[in-house]
């Protein structure tokens, strides 16, 4: 291998070839593209690339997963709080297509991944050989790019290709399935060139600067001018460019759930979270103001509510990356194409510096007005039980806002994204789009690997921990330090939230019993507590955190705890329920 590597540090034009397998080129190409970490799953089809990995192991950090589909959140994670391409192996057949909820995920959220899998040799392609399924037409609805390599002199080409489409323009997933005869077939390496350009493809929109003028002619105008923002700002490295923005606009702003984080919690221009259990003056107040201006978000179905009746009275200003999202739901006034790392300072040149108190004020007076009804109650409760919202304000007084938190997916979710402190950008990581059970746990593996220097965080439903809890043997194995704290309600809570409130109380297969999850815990060899009372949780996090490795704490809380305020389904944003 010193060989290849001398090939592959040569300047261009010296480069020599030098004969490697399809397995070994692939490895190389990792290296190349800055891969320290893949999470993974041998198999019969993929056993050739894991032979070539056994050389490589001082160069590629492998972590052997439990579950390809824990494999896949599991880069998911990485990726988010890294900014890196997240890399996944799995074999032929279920192999792969235990990657395909990943995949999807990973689609809907942006999430820049590179996916290989072994595939059965070419000439058994449609014979229905053992393992097979054709993972192109599969996941072709589910990936930006896919691709079968049946040659291995592709493969140097394929997967700079790979790199190149998921982490550019909007990201997203890419797979590339390898058969079995290319990953053992030898051919001359000429080594490896990065891809910064396929002739079919752009990721970036040409920036029109007679847009960004008429935007910005748009919000000096206003007199109530509204900011939402999405996961584009952080997906654009455009964190500073944005509150660069607001801070000289003056104009409040709000974020979508995997948008949070891009500016700290306590910012006094961010004004709270939107969507269906967001706060209450950003959802009343998007049917007020004059200009509405939405940056790296799409507009998703749980921000807007019914679309007839969202922000009627507003103009819209749109500032998107991807130009298939401009007008897809919401028709906009001004269509600002661009990666707003670019976009947003050309933007924040032309406004004019303004202090808009008197709408500010009204998004404070219905924050006062939803802490009375709501917050107080969920943070500070007089019940004997424990409610989710007083675990996450005890957790936050002793991180400070500095924790990476990785939610599940249920009310939990909601919770943790409603009232965790977040100081530092890539700190809020959830299933968003597609709304992933099960995702929290390995998601929270991939994060710490991400982000060693962090604390990781991941809240899980008594639920949701049920559908990856084999990846408790994945920390076992690799001490990486997670910590983990388990709401548990004893319900399917979100689901159950649902048939209280719209079905009568007529609780269908929501009343969910759990295992020991301590005990649970101890058979992977991770120390966990089990706690009821209020006066036990803040030394119960304590010991969680101060754990030197990763730690299982589970809250009971109380059952029948609703998440407010809540959009009803069907209803506009400006019909949130408090109660």
């Amino acid at each position: 291998m010193e060989v290849a590597q001398e090939i592959l540090n040569a300047p261009a034009a010296a480069k020599e070839a030098v004969e490697l397998s399809g397995s070994q080129a692939l490895l190389e190409a990792l290296i190349v593209e800055g891969v320290d970490t893949i999470f993974g799953y041998p198999g019969g089809a993929i056993m050739p690339i894991y032979d070539a990995l056994y050389d490589y192991h001082d160069k590629l950090n492998h972590i052997l997963v439990r579950h390809e589909q824990g494999g896949i959140h599991a880069g998911q994670g990485y990726a988010r709080t890294s900014g890196k391409v997240g890399v996944v192996f799995a074999t032929s057949g279920p192999g792969a297509t235990n990657l395909v909820t990943g995949l999807a995920d990973a689609q809907i959220d942006s999430t820049p991944l590179v996916c290989i899998t072994g595939q059965v040799f070419a000439h058994l392609l449609g014979t229905d050989a053992f393992q097979e399924t054709d993972v192109i037409n599969i996941t072709t609805p589910v990936t930006k790019w896919n691709y079968q390599v049946t040659d291995a002199n592709e493969i140097p080409e394929v997967i700079a290709k790979a790199f190149y489409i998921a982490k550019s323009g909007r990201p997203g997933p890419v797979l590339i399935d390898i058969t079995k005869n290319a990953q053992i077939q030898k051919f001359d390496f000429k080594g490896y060139t990065t891809c910064n350009h396929i002739r079919s493809y752009r990721p970036k929109p040409i920036v029109r600067p007679q847009y960004i003028q008429e935007a910005a002619e748009l919000i000096n105008s206003a007199k109530k001018p509204f900011v939402l923002w999405g996961q584009g700002v952080i997906l654009g490295s455009a964190e500073q460019e944005f509150k660069a923005f607001i801070e000289k606009s003056g104009i409040p702003s709000a974020w979508t759930i995997l948008g949070a984080g891009a500016i700290p919690t306590d910012h006094p221009l961010n004004v709270g979270m939107l969507g269906m259990h967001g706060n209450y003056g950003p959802n009343v107040l998007t049917n007020e103001c004059d200009v509405l201006i939405a940056i790296g978000m799409r507009f998703d179905d749980r921000v807007t509510g019914r679309l007839d009746k969202y922000a009627k009275q507003a103009k819209v200003v749109h500032l998107d990356i991807d130009p298939a999202e401009i007008d897809k739901n919401v028709k906009s006034t001004v269509p600002v194409w661009g990666d707003c790392k670019e976009t947003l300072p050309l933007l924040t040149a032309l406004i004019e510096p303004k202090k808009h108190t008197e709408w500010l004020a009204k998004f404070n007076d219905y924050t006062s007005q939803e802490f009375d009804a709501v917050i107080e109650a969920e943070l500070n409760p007089k019940t004997e039980e424990m409610t989710m919202g007083e675990v996450i304000k005890q957790l936050n007084e002793i991180t400070k806002g500095e924790a990476i938190i990785v939610s599940d997916v249920g009310q939990h979710q909601m919770v943790a994204c409603r009232y965790a402190k977040l100081n530092n950008t890539r700190s809020n990581i959830t299933s968003g789009g597609l709304g992933t059970m099960g995702f929290a746990l390995p998601a929270a593996i991939g994060a710490k690997f991400g982000a060693q220097e962090r604390d990781v965080v991941a809240i899980i439903g008594d639920g949701g921990f049920q559908m990856t809890l084999q990846e408790l043997g994945t920390i076992m194995q690799t001490g990486v330090n997670v910590k983990i704290i388990i709401l548990n309600n004893r319900f399917l809570g979100m689901v159950r939230q649902w048939q209280e409130l719209f079905n009568e109380r007529r609780y269908s297969f929501v009343d969910i019993q759990s295992p020991d999850f301590v005990a649970l815990a101890a058979a992977y060899k991770i120390p966990g507590k089990r706690i009821e009372d209020r006066a036990d949780l803040p030394a119960a996090l304590n010991e969680m955190l101060n754990n030197k490795g990763s730690f299982l704490l589970e809250v009971m809380v109380t059952k029948e705890n609703n998440v407010f305020p809540m959009v009803p389904q069907g209803c506009s944003v400006s019909e949130i329920r408090l109660k």
